[in-house]
């Protein structure tokens, strides 16, 4: 069997930001209605890793021709690997990647196939088949990078979470910012991303300054 008959990767297509978000949220809806795997905050992304039998492993990714790697899928071993040589992967940083990671097994990976070459190799019928590696990219995989980071953040930061610790915070104020991403277990940026994603502060290019609301409002 040549492993181009498998169609382990889903081709490309676009991806509203609103059904990112709901594909997201209704991962989390489904973990909540499990109690064993019932979300938590501040988030510990390993528990979604779990709840879809993916294991997570630190270990060494050598870099290749085109640069350092992330973090990459080994989708028939259903496994992900994070780079313990990246500095910073650990904490909320780490969380990010992991639900990144998370991201592209959700809206790039092919379940199904998954599942029969899984099927075949339990018949001792040994393939091989590339891993989806994380990293810088351009074009079709620059896109499928972002789609996989925003749904990191959807996963991360949920509008309903956010809106219950943004209560009694001024979104302005940098060290409100620092305590909200403490609780969320994400880093000062993610969260920020995240609050300018959804219209709820703006940060004037080239400015540190924080306003609160939309851009579109100044």
């Amino acid at each position: 069997m040549k492993e181009a008959q498998f169609n382990i990767f889903l081709p490309y297509r676009f991806w509203h930001k609103h059904e990112i978000e709901n594909r997201a949220n209704d991962l989390l809806q489904t973990m909540q209605a499990t109690p064993k795997y019932a979300p938590r905050w501040p988030f510990d992304a390993t528990r979604v890793a779990d709840f879809l039998d993916l294991g997570v492993v630190w270990d060494r990714i050598p870099a290749d021709e085109k640069g350092a790697i992330a973090a990459m899928i080994l989708p028939t071993e259903r496994e992900i690997i994070i780079n313990q040589d990246v500095p910073g992967l650990r904490g909320g940083y780490g969380e990010s990647t992991l639900a990144h990671e998370i991201g592209h097994w959700e809206l790039h990976i092919n379940h199904q196939a998954v599942g029969r070459v899984i099927e075949r190799q339990t018949g001792k019928l040994e393939e091989s088949f590339q891993p989806f590696l994380c990293r810088n990219t351009s074009g079709v995989l620059e896109k499928m990078e972002w789609q996989a980071q925003y749904f990191a953040s959807c996963l991360l930061m949920p509008r309903s979470i956010l809106t219950e610790k943004r209560k009694g915070r001024d979104l302005t104020n940098y060290k409100h910012l620092q305590a909200m991403a403490s609780e969320l277990g994400v880093t000062v940026a993610n969260l920020k991303h995240r609050l300018k994603a959804i219209g709820w502060i703006y940060i004037e290019p080239g400015s540190q300054r924080i306003y609160s609301g939309d851009k579109h409002a100044y």
